[in-house]
């Protein structure tokens, strides 16, 4: 369960970064604190799978280079900081080695979890669609489904048998079969 944060006030970045190292995961969009337990088993075989495919492909195409979290993403800004739980950089800002830094992004994923799911659907996904995000994809285990976002989406594509990217200059998509994500 997600943890309320402080609302009588608006956090910086320089201040989540000397929180403390408690097991939580904290975040930032727009001021607001975000604070989510450490996820769970199912949610982490998930975010494994998903991450060796998509780094496998990006390395095999060249369409930019494959992260899981922790990662302070910021687009360079004081009130924002966020950690996807998977993220491909775009092939521009892979040379750059400072998380703060990076600007472009083809795809982020996040997956459920029971803490972080008012965020993710809500107000992660609108910072990411003002980002300019491409492509934003919400796994969720409960539902056995994917909610698909692009930066112009005011209502999810929803899938429940596989998802695709399809990345520019790639060659070919990829292709990831849910029932394989969501395997025991």
């Amino acid at each position: 369960m997600s943890m309320p944060a402080a609302v009588d006030r608006y956090y910086t970045r320089d201040e989540v970064l000397v929180l403390p190292d408690d097991g939580n995961r904290y975040e930032l969009v727009y001021g607001e604190l975000l604070v989510t337990p450490s996820p769970a088993v199912s949610h982490q075989l998930v975010v494994g799978r998903l991450f060796a495919a998509l780094h496998a492909y990006v390395e095999r195409h060249a369409v930019g280079r494959a992260f899981v979290s922790p990662a302070d993403l910021s687009w360079g800004r004081e009130d924002i900081i966020v950690q996807p739980d998977i993220f491909v950089l775009s092939p521009g800002d892979v040379r750059e080695d400072r998380w703060e830094r990076l600007r472009h992004f083809e795809l982020f994923v996040e997956v459920l979890s029971p803490s972080t799911a008012r965020y993710d659907r809500f107000t992660k996904r609108r910072l990411y669609q003002e980002m300019r995000v491409p492509l934003y994809w919400v796994i969720d285990i409960g539902r056995r489904r994917a909610e698909v976002w692009t930066p112009e989406a005011t209502m999810p594509m929803y899938e429940e048998e596989r998802v695709r990217w399809e990345p520019a200059g790639a060659g070919e998509g990829i292709v990831m079969e849910l029932a394989e994500l969501f395997r025991a």
